[in-house]
């Protein structure tokens, strides 16, 4: 049971009635609320292979319907949700995850609302749905480990409205505005509110560096980011956010995107990925007030798959005019302290600096070490056209790759750079790094040369892949930034194409 004051606290309207986490949802439970509360239309919700939600409405008309709705789902058409899906499995069965419920915000009928996963015929998950990818890359990973994975996003996105020049926007310079600067800061205050209600847990949310006015249209750009919860359930989270902040823009009758890049030379939209190993509840990145070699494995793991890890985490083709050098996003294979254009950075983590407190109010006495440690490291390579599941099943695979192979303390070593010889470009170590991938042709390419690391045990189906590399191809863009360059309209055009991806 959770404590008195972690029920008060708690925004998510289920958890304050039931008195329970939500993890421990039951369909009693679910039950007792819809009636106590007088919810009237059930809706699941699940993702598909364009990573938006899709919808399903229940009106229950008894108590006997409305326990049927509950306990055994409901029947889909898979062939039209997914381009990939296993012979004899296009009726598909969709069933709730009780733990995801919430309460609808938006809808005048109250509704409650309930992310599902997928089964087939046999009533047994469907090995390529995307939910279940990543459940059994983490079940496996957990078993061999021993570890948890604790993981949160940074959810960048824009908001473009009719051009107001009251308070103007100030090219590039948007970086924790406040209002009247940042006219959207009651939209996303609104956004962190109801996603909280929702079950996601809030870090903080703050206007981004990219700001803007062209053709008549601002540009402004915003940041949610959320706490480290276990991985699966961050994936959950991005999901409801991204959903919330479209339902608000509706609301507002302004557009927000979540792609890569909305255009040339402005700051684009990532989704930046922070992950930490624990066990027994303790943080395993840090070792005698330094990075650990655990965490060093751990980065090792991610940078050994990171080529092919775009082919989760950059799927159209303006995610490659983000991964550009000067624009903060990284191009080449390589990790560092606190540098933002390395592919995996080590943020500040509160190591060493305890007495922050005491110095700004002489008054306290220091209380940091009764926090445990929230040292993260941070992949920045991956954007808003991402399938997170998918993404996240690859991350665990790729953490458990690092963990157990032999290289990869030497090759945490190898690809370090601190941030001096970064900027020295004539530096041979960083001559001798690695790119990552320039186009979805060429992530396709290297999820085909890696298969075999998410394939092994049966955690992507061979079809999946597949399927996912031939998504990336169709899109025939190798060497498009070269084949794009100062042609703004054909640029706007491709902006426009994919300005409202998964």
């Amino acid at each position: 049971m959770l404590k008195n004051n972690e029920i008060l606290l708690n925004p998510n309207e289920l958890v304050q009635f039931l008195k329970k986490p939500c993890t421990d949802f039951t369909k009693d439970d679910i039950i007792r609320f819809i009636e106590a509360k007088g919810i009237t239309m059930i809706n699941f919700r699940y993702v598909a292979d364009d990573g938006k939600l899709k919808t399903l409405n229940f009106v229950p008309s008894s108590k006997d319907h409305l326990e049927s709705i509950i306990s055994t789902g409901e029947r889909v058409d898979g062939s039209s949700l997914f381009s990939f899906i296993e012979a004899g499995s296009s009726d598909l069965y969709v069933i709730p995850r009780y733990r995801t419920a919430f309460v609808n915000p938006f809808s005048e009928t109250p509704t409650l609302e309930l992310l599902c996963s997928f089964y087939n015929n046999e009533g047994k998950p469907l090995e390529s749905a995307p939910e279940y990818i990543l459940r059994k890359a983490y079940s496996r990973f957990r078993q061999s480990t021993g570890y948890s994975i604790k993981a949160l996003g940074e959810l960048e996105y824009y908001v473009n409205s009719i051009h107001d020049d009251l308070f103007p926007l100030v090219d590039q310079k948007g970086y924790h505005q406040s209002k009247p600067f940042a006219k959207f800061e009651d939209l996303r205050i609104e956004a962190l509110e109801l996603c909280a209600k929702a079950g996601c847990r809030i870090k903080y949310g703050h206007s981004e560096v990219g700001s803007f006015t062209k053709n008549g249209e601002d540009f402004e750009q915003h940041e949610i980011e959320f706490l480290p919860v276990e991985i699966d359930e961050a994936v959950d989270q991005l999901i409801i956010a991204k959903w919330i902040l479209r339902m608000l823009a509706l609301e507002y009758g302004v557009e927000i995107s979540f792609a890569p890049k909305i255009t040339v030379g402005k700051a684009g939209s990532g989704l930046h990925i922070h992950m930490m190993l624990e066990k027994d509840g303790k943080n395993l990145m840090v070792d005698n007030g330094s990075l650990s070699d655990t965490a060093k494995k751990m980065i090792a793991g991610i940078l050994e798959l990171s080529k092919s890890l775009t082919a989760f985490g950059n799927t159209i083709p303006t995610s490659y005019l983000r991964l550009v050098p000067h624009q903060e996003a990284p191009t080449r294979i390589c990790w560092g302290d606190r540098n933002r254009s390395v592919l995996v950075r080590v943020p500040l983590g509160w190591v060493g600096a305890a007495d922050m407190i005491r110095d700004a109010n002489p008054a306290e006495v220091s209380a940091l070490e009764q926090f445990p440690s929230k040292q993260t490291v941070e992949l920045r390579s991956p954007d808003g056209s991402a399938n997170v599941y998918k993404l996240f099943a690859g991350l665990v695979i790729a953490i458990d790759l690092g963990l157990k192979m032999e290289s990869s303390l030497e090759k945490a070593e190898d690809l370090y750079v601190n941030y001096n010889i970064f900027r020295d470009k004539d530096n041979i170590k960083v001559k001798n790094l690695e790119y990552l991938p320039a186009s979805c042709w060429e992530s396709a390419e290297c999820l085909l040369a890696q298969r075999k690391y998410y394939e092994k045990d049966g955690i992507f189906p061979s079809g999946v892949i597949d399927s996912i590399a031939d998504k990336l191809k169709s899109y025939d863009d190798k060497g498009l930034s070269e084949r794009l360059f100062n042609k703004n309209d054909e640029i706007r055009k491709l902006v426009k194409e994919y300005i409202h991806c998964s």
